[in-house]
């Protein structure tokens, strides 16, 4: 996640066709782009799941075609991202149209999705959100839920012990935010709880230092504490509702009789045995077979993107970042081949963390980076206009994403995408004079012109800027060379975050975790064209296609991406529609995702973790508008709970 001259590592560490023919198209077709909600753990029925998020969908493998295309001509009629840019300029004008406007609208809003009352303290998040001109749209913290409802299910003394037990830890009383760990990130973070400390209950909040998450709980206990939770999912009566917060004394003198399960932590690697736990019995994650070996050249299709795709493009997002279906990626992605380090418990308890996969019980906090806002992470504040921007793709890195070693190299993801840029190795290839060592060639599906014509490494050639400042070899050597892989990438210079937004189009690759970079990307006015497994904070906040380009972690769809902004040859681009998303990327970030924002989402946030840690959880909430205004509550049997 590390851009260039940045530490490699911290503790552990992306219309030209007549209206009538795109009418007839849309209504053909109906396939949304979803924003993130729930995939792989039970959801209560009043909560929204996209309808294509099945991770039992596993169909029958396709052979990625490797030849030249013998047709060259462009395919006539809507491309398919013209439909995906729709569907999500409908979905966000659909989670706009939901904005609550005021406290008594958000309370109601809360209650129909989630099932429960409010809170204690929601009056005083809301009034901090409004002074702060929030947008308040109730599935904007629907991360908050996927990270707290299993706790639901554990015993309230039990997360209470385990969370003040834990080495590094932020703790609470009384308002003030304090801690014994003098950690970096620790620090900012508790800046951070500091900033609201005043509103927040008493609680402790367990840190995870590492780059990589550390829970996976499996699935069947998640599914247990799942359902035992949904037992106290109630509307109570307003006048049964408890609205304090529960006193707690000094962290580590109280429940000194709970007993806690014992944590063994897995060093194990790969990590894909590990990870594939937190999938259904029944997906494709836990029913492949385990792969032993990464030494060769890894086999990539399209195949187990179908579930999340449209035509090759990324359609669900939210999917396209799940492993379950997709079991092909444990070959695919250094973290799941050979993280820099492993240290995994099956047991869940309250770890807070910057960023997880979805198969991770990790509850998330915005990442100290996006808190801090180092200049080296958000390039600055100078902003170049578009029509100023060179028309090229630019990714600077290091070979970050896990330990490489001569063995494991090629499959992982930032080496991948590299070689995908590589003109050389990409003319090579499709002359037949040499064989991709960790890359295909792109599938027939996209048709591009380039390829048809076998000029696709010149036509890359042309707009592509991308190479590693360091390869980070095992065992390390000098000036950030390495043996084993010195042969197929030359080191290239590094460029500081500004330098980068003077071109249109900006890669985000995952590094050893989530890239820190994204939030500077989606605030520089350029295009970002972002492919990741990882969870943050934000992401119910962020529409595919409106707000951002998505990419599938194969890399294949990226070349059509570019076709389709950028054009070739004769054929025009659609380089309004990618001004158009970089723009309302930077517009909409500068609306939801401030530093106010993180911390009116880290305060809700820890208003429902101070609440399932109480004894009295389950009658623990805000009713002071059913209290003034008693016939509220007969509108609540219309929720279908």
């Amino acid at each position: 996640m590390l851009a260039p001259g940045f530490r490699t590592r911290r503790s552990s560490s992306f219309i030209r066709f007549g209206a009538l023919a795109t009418l007839l198209v849309f209504a053909f077709w109906s396939f949304s782009s979803r924003a993130p909600t729930p995939q792989l753990l039970p959801l209560h029925k009043s909560q929204q799941q996209p309808s294509d998020s099945s991770d039992s969908i596993h169909p029958p493998p396709k052979k990625a075609v490797q030849q030249p295309l013998a047709n060259d001509k462009p395919v006539q009629g809507p491309h398919p991202i013209d439909k995906l840019i729709h569907d999500g300029g409908k979905r966000h004008k659909e989670q706009l149209a939901k904005e609550s406007h005021t406290l008594e609208d958000a309370a109601q809003a809360y209650r129909k999705r989630r099932g429960r009352h409010p809170p204690p303290g929601f009056d005083k998040w809301w009034d901090f959100a409004k002074q702060h001109n929030a947008i308040v749209v109730e599935e904007f913290w629907d991360q908050v839920y996927h990270d707290i409802d299993p706790f639901w299910g554990v015993p309230q003394p039990v997360i209470r012990k385990e969370a003040y037990s834990f080495e590094m830890s932020i703790h609470i009383r009384n308002g003030k935010a304090n801690s014994t760990s003098d950690w970096f990130w620790t620090l900012i973070w508790l800046d951070m709880i500091r900033s609201i400390e005043h509103m927040v209950p008493d609680l402790d909040m367990p840190l995870n230092a590492m780059d990589e998450p550390r829970l996976v709980v499996p699935w069947e206990d998640i599914n247990d504490y799942m359902t035992k939770g949904a037992e106290s999912r109630k509307l109570w009566s307003a006048k049964e509702v408890v609205s304090d917060f529960q006193k707690l004394p000094t962290a580590g003198r109280h429940d000194r009789n709970v007993r806690i399960p014992f944590k063994r932590w897995e060093k194990t690697s790969p990590y894909w045995p590990i990870a594939s736990r937190g999938c259904p019995p029944d997906s494709p994650a836990r029913q492949a077979p385990l792969k032993d070996s990464f030494n060769e050249p890894p086999k990539i299709d399209m195949s187990n993107a179908e579930p999340h795709s449209y035509a090759g493009f990324v359609s669900n997002f939210t999917q396209s970042s799940e492993i379950c279906h997709q079991p092909d990626l444990q070959g695919l992605n250094g973290l799941l081949i050979n993280p820099i380090s492993v240290s995994s418990t099956k047991i869940l308890f309250p770890m807070f963390g910057g960023s997880k996969l979805a198969i991770n019980n990790e509850i998330l906090l915005p990442p100290p980076i996006y808190w801090q806002a180092e200049e080296r992470f958000t390039g600055g504040e100078d902003n170049i206009q578009w029509h100023d921007k060179g028309s090229t793709v630019v990714w600077r890195g290091v070979a970050t994403g896990g330990k490489n070693k001569p063995e494991n190299w090629r499959g992982f993801h930032r080496h991948r995408f590299v070689s995908m840029l590589n003109s050389t190795k990409l003319t090579a290839a499709e002359k037949g004079t040499a064989k991709p060592e960790n890359f295909v060639l792109p599938s027939e599906q996209y048709r591009l012109q380039a390829q048809a014509q076998g000029r696709l490494g010149d036509w890359v050639g042309e707009w592509s800027d991308a190479g590693f400042v360091d390869l980070m070899c095992s065992p390390s050597e000098d000036e950030g060379r390495c043996w084993y892989t010195d042969h197929y990438f030359a080191k290239v210079d590094g460029m500081d975050m500004h330098e980068q937004f003077a071109y249109k189009y900006v890669p985000d690759i995952d590094g050893n975790s989530f890239s820190g970079r994204y939030l500077g990307f989606l605030n520089s006015t350029s295009l970002p064209i972002k492919a990741t497994l990882f969870r943050e904070w934000h992401d119910s906040r962020l529409v595919p296609w409106v707000h951002f380009v998505p990419m599938d972690n194969r890399f294949q769809d990226f070349y059509g991406i570019m076709e389709y902004f950028r054009g070739y040859a004769d054929t025009a681009g659609h380089d309004k529609a990618a001004e158009k998303i970089a723009n309302a990327g930077k517009e909409w970030a500068n609306k939801v995702l401030r530093k106010e924002d993180m911390q009116i989402y880290v305060l809700r946030l820890l208003l429902e973790y101070g609440r399932v840690i109480a004894d009295d959880r389950d009658k623990m909430g805000w009713v002071d508008d059913a209290l003034k205004d008693p016939s509220i509550e007969k509108t609540w049997e219309s929720f279908n709970l």
